[in-house]
């Protein structure tokens, strides 16, 4: 495995992480237009129709980064100056 690659896995693991901590926060909490309860938890909490915005956002951003570290790395668009200079031999 090059590198690059293991960096990009690295950098969506971070970005993973930071962004389910952002999501928790924001389905944990209480904010302006929670909406009503659509399914009750436990008899002081639930899931609020606000909390299924953040859900979707935290669900297309993970698909968004498990995409990002399985594509396939980037090929060079050109050779490189050792090949150019075979070429011209």
């Amino acid at each position: 495995m090059s590198v690059p690659r293991v960096l990009r896995r690295l950098y969506a693991s971070v970005i993973g992480a930071v962004l389910t901590g952002f999501a928790f926060l924001l389905v944990t909490g209480q904010y302006i237009e929670d909406g009503p309860v659509l399914f009750q938890l436990s008899p002081s909490h639930g899931i609020h129709r606000g909390d299924l915005f953040v859900i979707t956002g935290w669900m297309v951003s993970t698909v968004a980064l498990v995409a990002l570290t399985l594509a396939p790395g980037r090929s060079r668009s050109r050779p490189g100056p050792r090949a150019e200079r075979l070429s011209a031999d």
